[in-house]
Protein backbone atom coordinates (compact mmCIF):
# COMPACT_ATOMS: atom_id res chain seq x y z
CA UNK A 1 0.00 0.00 0.00
CA UNK A 2 1.44 3.39 -0.47
CA UNK A 3 2.57 5.91 2.08
CA UNK A 4 -0.29 7.51 3.84
CA UNK A 5 0.48 11.51 4.24
CA UNK A 6 -0.21 13.18 7.88
CA UNK A 7 -0.95 16.51 7.56
CA UNK A 8 -0.63 18.50 10.84
CA UNK A 9 -2.22 21.82 10.97
CA UNK A 10 -2.07 22.35 15.19
CA UNK A 11 -5.32 22.29 17.19
CA UNK A 12 -5.61 20.81 20.41
CA UNK A 13 -3.96 17.82 20.34
CA UNK A 14 -0.46 19.35 19.76
CA UNK A 15 -0.89 22.18 22.84
CA UNK A 16 1.79 22.58 25.61
CA UNK A 17 0.89 24.35 28.52
CA UNK A 18 3.17 27.28 29.68
CA UNK A 19 2.98 27.47 33.48
CA UNK A 20 5.34 31.06 33.05
CA UNK A 21 2.08 31.73 30.98
CA UNK A 22 -0.36 29.95 32.52
CA UNK A 23 -1.65 29.87 29.17
CA UNK A 24 -1.94 27.18 25.92
CA UNK A 25 0.12 27.39 22.93
CA UNK A 26 0.21 25.06 19.95
CA UNK A 27 3.88 23.15 20.10
CA UNK A 28 5.98 20.90 18.01
CA UNK A 29 2.69 18.13 16.80
CA UNK A 30 3.18 14.89 18.48
CA UNK A 31 1.17 12.75 15.97
CA UNK A 32 4.40 11.32 14.65
CA UNK A 33 5.35 10.19 17.87
CA UNK A 34 1.51 8.84 18.43
CA UNK A 35 1.86 6.70 15.66
CA UNK A 36 5.25 4.88 16.17
CA UNK A 37 4.61 4.31 19.32
CA UNK A 38 1.59 2.15 18.88
CA UNK A 39 4.18 0.43 16.51
CA UNK A 40 2.13 1.32 13.51
CA UNK A 41 3.86 -0.99 10.62
CA UNK A 42 1.99 1.22 8.11
CA UNK A 43 4.40 3.66 5.94
CA UNK A 44 3.20 6.84 6.59
CA UNK A 45 5.17 10.14 5.96
CA UNK A 46 3.86 13.35 8.83
CA UNK A 47 3.89 17.10 7.29
CA UNK A 48 3.79 19.78 9.56
CA UNK A 49 2.07 22.74 7.90
CA UNK A 50 0.33 24.56 10.53
CA UNK A 51 0.56 25.48 13.77
CA UNK A 52 -2.52 26.63 15.11
CA UNK A 53 -5.44 26.91 16.91
CA UNK A 54 -8.20 26.28 14.32
CA UNK A 55 -10.08 29.04 15.48
CA UNK A 56 -7.26 30.90 14.21
CA UNK A 57 -7.35 29.30 10.45
CA UNK A 58 -7.88 31.65 7.47
CA UNK A 59 -9.17 30.84 4.47
CA UNK A 60 -5.69 31.07 3.23
CA UNK A 61 -4.75 28.62 5.52
CA UNK A 62 -7.35 26.11 4.13
CA UNK A 63 -6.27 27.10 0.77
CA UNK A 64 -2.53 25.91 1.48
CA UNK A 65 -4.23 22.59 3.38
CA UNK A 66 -6.39 22.15 -0.03
CA UNK A 67 -2.87 23.19 -2.36
CA UNK A 68 -0.55 20.84 -0.61
CA UNK A 69 -3.51 17.46 -0.42
CA UNK A 70 -3.48 18.43 -4.41
CA UNK A 71 0.01 18.83 -5.01
CA UNK A 72 0.81 15.48 -3.07
CA UNK A 73 0.89 11.92 -4.82
CA UNK A 74 -0.73 10.42 -1.89
CA UNK A 75 -4.10 9.03 -2.37
CA UNK A 76 -4.65 8.34 1.75
CA UNK A 77 -4.30 11.48 3.84
CA UNK A 78 -5.03 11.88 7.51
CA UNK A 79 -5.18 15.90 8.40
CA UNK A 80 -5.32 16.47 12.42
CA UNK A 81 -7.04 19.89 13.04
CA UNK A 82 -8.66 21.79 15.77
CA UNK A 83 -12.16 20.97 15.98
CA UNK A 84 -13.40 24.46 16.30
CA UNK A 85 -13.49 24.71 12.39
CA UNK A 86 -12.85 20.85 11.55
CA UNK A 87 -15.80 21.24 9.15
CA UNK A 88 -15.05 24.46 7.68
CA UNK A 89 -11.75 22.37 6.71
CA UNK A 90 -13.31 19.31 5.70
CA UNK A 91 -15.95 21.68 3.24
CA UNK A 92 -12.80 23.21 1.27
CA UNK A 93 -11.35 19.98 0.71
CA UNK A 94 -14.64 18.14 -0.63
CA UNK A 95 -13.95 19.39 -3.88
CA UNK A 96 -11.27 17.16 -3.85
CA UNK A 97 -11.05 13.90 -6.05
CA UNK A 98 -9.66 10.61 -5.99
CA UNK A 99 -8.46 10.97 -2.45
CA UNK A 100 -8.99 9.61 0.70
CA UNK A 101 -8.92 12.90 3.62
CA UNK A 102 -9.90 12.06 6.70
CA UNK A 103 -9.55 14.61 9.34
CA UNK A 104 -8.84 14.36 12.97
CA UNK A 105 -8.40 16.08 16.54
CA UNK A 106 -8.48 15.97 20.21
CA UNK A 107 -10.70 17.75 22.62
CA UNK A 108 -7.45 17.53 24.93
CA UNK A 109 -3.91 17.40 24.19
CA UNK A 110 -1.88 14.75 23.52
CA UNK A 111 -0.05 15.28 26.12
CA UNK A 112 -2.16 15.14 28.71
CA UNK A 113 -2.89 11.14 30.12
CA UNK A 114 -6.72 11.40 29.77
CA UNK A 115 -6.70 12.73 25.95
CA UNK A 116 -9.02 11.22 22.82
CA UNK A 117 -5.92 12.04 20.97
CA UNK A 118 -4.56 8.76 20.52
CA UNK A 119 -7.68 7.10 19.82
CA UNK A 120 -8.75 9.51 17.15
CA UNK A 121 -5.34 9.16 15.60
CA UNK A 122 -5.19 5.73 15.64
CA UNK A 123 -8.86 5.56 14.60
CA UNK A 124 -8.47 8.04 11.65
CA UNK A 125 -5.04 6.44 10.23
CA UNK A 126 -7.47 2.91 10.76
CA UNK A 127 -10.27 4.95 8.89
CA UNK A 128 -8.04 6.48 6.13
CA UNK A 129 -7.27 2.75 4.53
CA UNK A 130 -10.44 1.52 4.31
CA UNK A 131 -13.07 4.67 3.45
CA UNK A 132 -14.14 5.26 -0.58
CA UNK A 133 -12.32 8.27 -1.44
CA UNK A 134 -13.95 11.24 -0.22
CA UNK A 135 -13.52 13.59 2.79
CA UNK A 136 -14.37 12.51 6.33
CA UNK A 137 -13.80 13.49 10.02
CA UNK A 138 -13.35 10.93 12.10
CA UNK A 139 -14.14 12.06 16.15
CA UNK A 140 -15.95 10.43 19.39
CA UNK A 141 -15.49 6.69 18.04
CA UNK A 142 -17.36 7.71 14.83
CA UNK A 143 -17.01 8.07 11.07
CA UNK A 144 -18.71 10.86 9.68
CA UNK A 145 -18.97 11.96 5.89
CA UNK A 146 -17.87 16.00 5.40
CA UNK A 147 -21.12 18.29 5.44
CA UNK A 148 -22.85 15.39 7.09
CA UNK A 149 -21.73 16.85 10.68
CA UNK A 150 -21.18 19.73 13.05
CA UNK A 151 -19.75 19.69 16.56
CA UNK A 152 -22.41 20.51 19.54
CA UNK A 153 -20.51 22.79 21.56
CA UNK A 154 -22.63 22.33 24.42
CA UNK A 155 -21.97 18.62 24.73
CA UNK A 156 -18.47 18.85 23.37
CA UNK A 157 -18.85 15.90 20.86
CA UNK A 158 -19.59 15.99 17.10
CA UNK A 159 -22.84 14.64 15.93
CA UNK A 160 -24.24 14.28 12.46
CA UNK A 161 -26.52 17.08 10.88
Amino acid sequence: MQPILVITTGGTIDKVYFDAKSDFEVGDSVVGDLLQQANVDQSFEVLGLLRKDSLELTDEDRALIRDTATARPERRIVVTHGTDTMTETAKVLSVLEGKTIVLTGSLAPARFAQSDATFNVGMAFAAVQTLAAGVYIVMNGQVFEAGQVRKDRTKNVFVRC
